[in-house]
């Protein structure tokens, strides 16, 4: 019997992409973000999560996506990082996928460069790839200072 992860996915510019699911805190539907000035352009702000303050991450902006492919208000997928919760803002939350334990496929060379930094791997699914976000990188862009 082969080992087997779950994976939160989520779409986000017509792609189809995939976190470990034990790294997701939660989803919540879109909700008010509060800019914070001389923030990276990549933090759209901060969100109030049950009277905690978290920043609130453009995931689009952070994987250099175009900014017009935004449909709606986005999604807030909540993470797990290192120095606390950070929201990652994206089109569509998906379903949690179960897929064998294995090692990714390598990042094409036809994604740009960009979003390959921030790509651990893909998995190929009967409908496309899936693309396996590392969210090292992802939240390097993001410092919450506790003081």
């Amino acid at each position: 019997m082969t080992a087997a992860r779950n994976l939160c996915t989520f779409q986000l510019g017509g792609l189809l992409f995939g976190i470990a699911a034990e790294q997701v805190q939660e989803v919540l539907r879109p909700l008010p973000i509060t800019p914070l000035p001389l923030a990276p352009p990549d933090v759209a702000g901060l969100i109030n999560l049950r009277g905690q303050i978290v920043p609130a991450l453009d995931l689009r902006r952070r994987l250099g996506m175009a900014a017009d492919e935004r449909r709606g208000a986005p999604a807030n997928l909540v993470l797990r990082g290192p120095q606390g919760p950070v929201s990652l803002l994206v089109e569509e939350i998906g379903d949690v996928l179960q897929i064998e334990d294995q090692p990714p496929e390598p990042v094409p060379d036809t994604l740009d460069a960009g979003l390959r930094e921030m790509v651990a791997g893909v998995c190929p699914l009967p409908g496309g790839l899936l693309l396996l976000l590392d969210s090292g990188p992802v939240l390097s862009a993001v410092k919450v200072d506790g003081g």
